[in-house]
């Protein structure tokens, strides 16, 4: 079963932290809807037969500031196009100051049953520091009215280590969010990445970053606290209370076929092990390129296409596997990657086992402890194949 997604790269504003693309002075979705239906039949042609989809995804950018019928026009051309007979679960990210009763009943209506709504912080002063568009009275709203509109099934993202970001601070955003019955929160540290505002004012010594070993602490004190409280810490940043799982992530880190459409979407496909070959492309990083290319010059909008080498397949599901609370199916990977895990870092394993980065070994299966969690990047540096 595989999995689709679909970039919307439209923004009210620009985030400090934010390295995704986005646009904020285009707010033309009419030639975005027609560019992105070119690329959902053409995909469709090729692939739609192939396997059921199991999962839909729109995320962004700012996919709630897309008008209802637009939306509907892809979502109709993704039924027509793929076969979505099965598909359990179809997500749209949403920005609290975008939400009204109406929008929400109508996302309902044309066929979204989960949201994940970008609320970031429940203080004023935090929202103000990321460049966020809502306010605080909003991100309560939109959690009133997720309720209201019958959306059983929803997830927040909250970012700490903040500067000047108190533990007490913190804590109070998973209290609202607990008070709130939040069925999924995706919980994630403030990164300083390439190109964003936020790199720009660090470079220039105007922001100081939270040490590592507070982003450490606020961690390994969030996943206490929510696990403590009934959630599952399933995935290093997510945290979801029993049956609420994102089930489209999880096509993503259990190495499922996933196509994107959009400007900068990534798409990943195999006819899977073990004599499979895996394709990888991502397409172009450019609004006006996307919709010229599909619209004017009628060729898919890809910027770069790779065939991945049986190393690279390993070290991926390696990486994506250990981020999650399941860890690495030992047997699955020597049998349908052909590469033994145990025999060949055994040493590593028995190292990291000692330490107490790793639970002991049991049906096959080595998953990290919270101390493991804690370095998760570095731990997977040992264990990739050479």
């Amino acid at each position: 079963m595989a999995a689709l997604y679909f970039h919307i790269p439209f923004c009210a504003k620009r985030c400090i932290y934010c390295d995704f693309y986005f646009v904020t002075t285009n707010r033309l979705y009419e030639p975005f809807t027609e560019a992105i239906l070119l690329e959902v039949e053409h995909h469709g042609r090729k692939y739609g037969k192939k396997e059921k989809i199991h999962t839909l995804y729109f995320g962004g950018g700012t996919p709630s500031l897309m008008p209802l019928k637009e939306l509907s026009r892809i979502l109709d051309a993704t039924a027509k196009w793929f076969d979505v007979s099965k598909v359990q679960e179809t997500t749209i990210e949403v920005n609290p100051d975008d939400l009204t009763l109406s929008y929400l009943q109508g996302l309902r209506e044309i066929g979204f049953d989960r949201l994940s709504i970008g609320i970031q912080s429940f203080h004023e002063a935090d929202l103000a520091f990321l460049g966020r568009a809502h306010n605080q009275a909003q991100a309560y709203d939109s959690l009133s009215l997720a309720r209201k509109t019958g959306f059983e099934n929803f997830s927040i993202d909250l970012i700490y280590g903040l500067p000047n970001q108190s533990l007490a601070d913190w804590e109070r955003n998973l209290e609202t969010a607990l008070a709130y019955k939040v069925p999924h929160i995706s919980a994630y540290s403030l990164t300083v990445e390439s190109g964003t505002v936020l790199n720009k004012k660090v470079l220039k010594g105007q922001i100081r970053p939270t040490e590592e070993g507070d982003m450490g602490s606020l961690f390994g004190f969030t996943s206490s606290y929510l696990t403590n409280r009934g959630y599952e810490h399933y995935e290093i940043s997510n945290f979801s209370r029993p049956d609420f799982r994102s089930r489209h992530n999880q096509r993503y880190w259990t190495h499922e076929n996933y196509i994107g459409f959009g400007p900068s979407a990534h798409s990943f496909w195999w006819d899977k092990p073990p004599s499979a070959t895996v394709q990888r492309w991502e397409n172009v990083r450019n609004l006006l390129q996307y919709q010229k290319l599909l619209l004017q010059e009628y060729t898919l909008p890809i910027s770069a296409s790779d065939w991945l080498a049986p190393e690279e397949v390993i070290n991926e599901y390696v990486m994506l596997r250990l981020r999650t609370d399941d860890g690495i199916d030992l047997a699955h990977l020597e049998h349908h990657y052909g590469y033994d895990l145990l025999m060949e870092k055994l040493e590593e394993i028995a190292w990291l086992e000692a330490e107490d980065f790793i639970h002991p070994i049991k049906k096959h299966h080595l998953r990290l402890t919270l101390k493991g969690k804690m370095v998760c990047d570095a731990i997977t540096q040992r264990l990739l194949k050479p």
